[in-house]
C-alpha cells in the first residue's frame, strides 16, 4: 500500500498541547482525526485506511490497515460499521477519501466494512495469540478460577456462546480475587464463540480464558474495545484499562 508522492493532505494528525511551562512536558501526539466525523480520537482506537501500489489500470484499492503499518500517509475511520455503511451508500465515503488521498484514482470494494469487521477481528485475535506464545494467557475453567480466586487474573474473558453457569462461576472467583464481592464486576463476553476462540490459540474447545498480565490484558482490552466500538457496541470499562491499575497488577502477578 502506498500514497501517492505529490499528496498533499488535510491534515489528520492532532497536534499536541503545547506544554504551559519549560517544566511541563507535552502530552503525546497520538491522535488522528476521523475523515468522517471530523472527531480526534486515540490513534489506537481508529481503524486506518490505506491505498494498494497502482495497478495497471492507474487505480489504487483502499484496504482497512488495522496494524497501521503499510507505508504512506493513511486516513482514519473513527465510526461504527454502521455509518461506514451509510456513508459509503451515500457517497460521503467516497468524497472523504478523494480528499484524504488527492491525486489517486481509487476504488473503494463494496464490502468494504465488513472488510473493516474481518480486519479487526484478526487484530483481536492475532493479540490474544501473541499473548498465549508470551504465557500471559490462562486457558480451562479449573485454572482460570484457581487463579482468579488467589488474586492473579486482570482480565477475564468468555466465548460469546459459553454457558450463563459456567460464567456466573468463573465471575464470582474473579470478584473473591479482586476483594470486589457484590459489586457485580463480570468478565467481558466476547464477540468471538468457541470455535473462533479456539482456531485463533490454536486449542481445542476454548470457552473461557484469562489474561494474568497487567500489560498483557490492556493490550488485549484495546483491541477488544476498538473491535467493539467499530461494531457498534460499547467499549469494555474496566480498571485494568489504567495504567497506574495494569502496575498494581504487575506488582500483585509477579509478587
Amino acid at each position: 500500500m502506498r500514497t501517492p508522492s505529490d499528496e498533499r493532505l488535510t491534515p489528520d494528525i492532532v497536534d499536541a498541547p503545547k506544554a504551559r511551562n519549560a517544566s511541563e512536558p507535552a502530552k503525546s501526539c497520538a491522535e488522528r482525526r476521523c475523515i468522517l466525523s471530523g472527531e480526534p480520537g486515540a490513534r489506537d482506537a481508529l481503524l486506518r485506511l490505506a491505498i494498494s501500489p497502482a495497478d495497471n489500470a492507474g487505480v489504487c484499492h483502499v484496504l482497512p490497515d488495522p496494524n497501521a503499518k503499510a507505508p504512506g500517509r493513511g486516513a482514519w475511520i473513527g465510526v461504527s460499521r454502521a455509518e461506514l455503511e451509510t456513508a459509503l451508500a451515500k457517497g460521503r465515503l467516497k468524497g472523504a477519501l478523494a480528499r484524504a488521498f488527492k491525486g489517486a484514482q481509487l476504488k473503494i470494494p463494496a464490502d468494504l466494512p465488513e472488510l473493516g469487521a474481518r480486519a479487526l477481528t484478526d487484530a483481536l485475535t492475532q493479540r490474544l495469540g501473541l499473548e498465549l506464545r508470551a504465557g500471559h494467557v490462562v486457558l480451562g475453567g479449573e485454572r482460570i478460577a484457581e487463579q482468579a480466586r488467589q488474586g492473579r487474573i486482570a482480565l477475564l474473558l468468555h466465548a460469546s456462546d459459553a454457558s450463563e453457569d459456567g460464567r456466573k462461576k468463573l465471575d464470582q472467583a474473579w470478584r473473591v480475587g479482586r476483594d470486589a464481592e457484590g459489586s457485580g464486576e463480570r468478565g467481558i463476553v466476547l464477540p468471538l464463540d468457541r470455535a473462533a476462540l479456539s482456531v485463533a490459540l490454536g486449542r481445542e474447545n476454548v470457552v473461557h480464558l484469562a489474561l494474568n498480565n497487567g500489560a498483557a490484558a490492556g493490550r488485549v482490552q484495546g483491541a477488544l474495545a476498538r473491535l467493539l466500538h467499530y461494531m457498534g457496541g460499547n467499549s469494555p470499562a474496566l480498571e485494568d484499562g489504567d495504567p497506574a491499575f495494569s502496575g498494581r497488577q504487575d506488582e500483585q502477578l509477579n509478587a
